[in-house]
C-alpha cells in the first residue's frame, strides 16, 4: 500500500461528509480494482447503524465496508436521524454498491390494544421501534423536519439519563460524566444525528479503559465496583488487553445491566405516536415497517436475554399493523430461529406486508455480512431489496411509481408480482449512475434502454 493511498483511507474518517467523499473518489482513482463486482455474490444488508446514530463506521465507511464484505447492496438506517444519506446514497455511486437509506425510530403504540404489551422494545411496554424504508432522495428533506424535534426531546432526557448514571458512578468510587463534554462529543448531534444509551456507555467504557487501563484490573473492577456478571467469552475478551475491539466489549457487557438503572421513559415528543408516524410516512413513497423481534430464548447473536416479546400475540398483532398502514415488516434473520420467521413471513404474505431484512451495525467487532438470507427460506428477501433499491430511485422521480401507491401503473398486479418486476429494475439500474432513469405510464427505461 504506498503512503498516498493510506493517507487516502484515513480521509475516510475526515470530520466533514464532503472531505471523506472527495477522498472516496481519490481511492477509487487510486485502486480501481475496488470497483470490482466479480467476486462479489449475493448478499445484501438493508439495516446498517453509522456515526448519526451509534456505529465506528461514518457513511462513506459503510459503503466501503459492504462493498469489501462483498455486499451487492446496502442500506444506512439510523435511529432519529436521516443525516447520514444523502452522503450514503453518493458513497454508493463512488464505490459502484447498490444503496438505500432510511431511519429508525421509537413510537409509542398509546390508545391502541398494544399499549400495556410488551411489543419490541425491552425497556418500555407499549413501545416499538419502526422503520421508514427506501425513503425516495427529494423527500430526505421533509423526514428531517419530523426527526428534529425528536432528537431534540431525546437530548433533554438524555442529559437527565446521564445524572442517574453518575450517581450510581459516585457510590461506586468512580468519575463522573460531562453529558456534552463526554457523552456528546462521541455523538454527530450537531451534525444531524442522535445520542442513544450506546453513546452513554460508549463513554463510560473511554473513561474507565483510560483510568484503569485494558485487561483483567478493569474485568475485575466491573465484577466488584459496578456488579457486573462476566463470564464465558466476554470475560476472556476483556482479560485481553490486545483486543482490538475492546472499547466496544467493555460497552456491551454495561449494557444489560446498567441501563435499567439510569433508563427514564420517552415521552410523547419523543415517542410520537403510531398514528402520527404513519400520517408521516403514508403522505410520502416512503415505507413504514414493523421491526419483528420476537420472543429470545437463547438469543442467536448473544446480545438478548431471554425474554418474551410479540410471538404470543403475533397474529393479533400482525393484523393490527396491517389495518392501520403498516406496509412491511422487518427483521434480522440471525436473531430469530427458523421457525419463528417462517411464522412472520407466512403472516406477511397473508396480509400483504412486504419483508425487508437486515442486521443492524452499531460495533466494530460485527460482519456486514448476512449469509442467511442466503439460504432458500430466506432467498426472497434478497428479491425484496432489489425492489426495495427500484421503488426508492423510481419514486424520486414521480410518487405514482411506489412500490404502494395507488396510482401505480402496476398497482393491480399482486404484491409478490410487483416485486418481482421491481427487483428486475432495480438490479438494471448502474450503481455508478443510479439516477438515469425515465419513465412514462408503465415504460421504464435506464439509461436509455427499454427495461418495462
Amino acid at each position: 500500500m504506498t503512503q498516498h493511498t493510506t493517507h487516502v483511507l484515513a480521509q475516510l474518517s475526515a470530520l466533514r461528509a464532503d472531505d471523506r467523499l472527495a477522498a472516496a473518489r481519490q481511492l477509487v482513482e487510486a485502486q480501481p480494482g475496488l470497483l470490482d463486482d466479480s467476486a462479489l455474490g449475493d448478499e445484501v444488508n438493508n439495516h446498517v447503524h453509522t456515526i448519526f446514530s451509534f456505529s465506528p463506521y461514518n457513511p462513506t465507511q459503510v459503503a466501503l465496508a459492504a462493498k469489501q464484505a462483498g455486499l451487492r447492496a446496502v442500506g444506512s438506517v439510523d435511529h432519529d436521524s436521516i443525516a447520514a444519506a444523502e452522503e450514503m446514497l453518493e458513497a454508493g455511486r463512488i464505490f459502484r454498491i447498490a444503496t438505500t437509506v432510511g431511519f429508525e425510530l421509537r413510537i409509542g403504540f398509546r390508545g391502541t390494544p398494544f399499549e400495556t404489551r410488551r411489543l419490541n422494545n425491552p425497556d418500555v411496554e407499549g413501545s416499538a421501534y419502526v422503520l421508514a424504508h427506501g425513503v425516495p432522495r427529494r423527500y430526505i428533506p421533509e423526514f428531517e423536519s419530523l426527526l428534529e424535534p425528536v432528537r431534540r426531546a431525546r437530548r433533554i432526557r438524555n442529559a437527565k439519563q446521564v445524572e442517574r448514571l453518575n450517581a450510581r458512578l459516585s457510590s461506586a468510587g468512580l468519575d463522573e460524566l460531562s453529558y456534552e463534554k463526554d457523552v456528546e462529543a462521541q455523538s454527530q448531534v450537531h451534525n444531524g444525528g442522535t445520542v442513544t444509551e450506546r453513546h452513554i456507555l460508549y463513554a463510560l467504557s473511554i473513561s474507565l479503559t483510560e483510568r484503569f487501563g485494558k485487561g483483567q484490573q478493569l474485568a475485575d473492577l466491573l465484577r466488584e465496583r459496578l456488579g457486573i456478571p462476566l463470564s464465558g467469552s466476554i470475560a476472556e475478551r476483556l482479560a485481553d488487553p490486545e483486543n482490538p475491539h475492546y472499547v466496544y466489549d467493555v460497552l456491551g457487557a454495561l449494557k444489560a445491566e446498567l441501563v435499567p438503572a439510569f433508563f427514564i421513559q420517552p415521552d410523547e415528543q419523543e415517542s410520537i405516536p403510531v398514528e402520527h408516524f404513519l400520517a408521516i410516512v403514508n403522505r410520502t413513497p416512503a415505507i413504514p415497517a414493523y421491526a419483528y423481534l420476537g420472543d429470545v430464548a437463547a438469543s442467536p447473536t448473544g446480545d438478548k436475554k431471554a425474554q418474551t416479546f410479540e410471538d404470543a400475540y403475533l397474529d393479533e398483532l400482525f393484523q393490527f399493523i396491517a389495518d392501520i398502514g403498516f406496509q412491511a415488516v422487518t427483521y434480522m434473520p440471525p436473531r430469530n430461529t427458523v421457525e419463528q420467521l417462517e411464522r412472520v413471513s407466512e403472516r406477511a404474505r397473508t396480509l400483504g406486508l412486504m419483508e425487508i431484512s437486515g442486521v443492524d451495525i452499531n460495533s466494530s467487532r460485527q460482519s456486514f455480512n448476512c449469509p442467511e438470507v442466503l439460504q432458500p427460506e430466506f432467498r426472497h428477501l434478497i428479491e425484496s431489496t432489489w425492489a426495495l433499491i427500484a421503488h426508492e430511485k423510481l419514486s424520486h422521480i414521480d410518487d405514482s411509481y411506489g412500490l404502494f401507491s395507488a396510482g401505480s401503473p402496476f398497482a393491480a398486479e399482486s404484491l409478490e408480482d410487483r416485486i418481482a418486476r421491481y427487483a428486475a429494475i432495480g438490479r438494471a439500474i448502474d450503481p455508478a449512475d443510479p439516477w438515469n432513469i425515465t419513465v412514462e405510464g408503465p415504460h421504464i427505461s435506464i439509461q436509455g434502454k427499454k427495461i418495462s
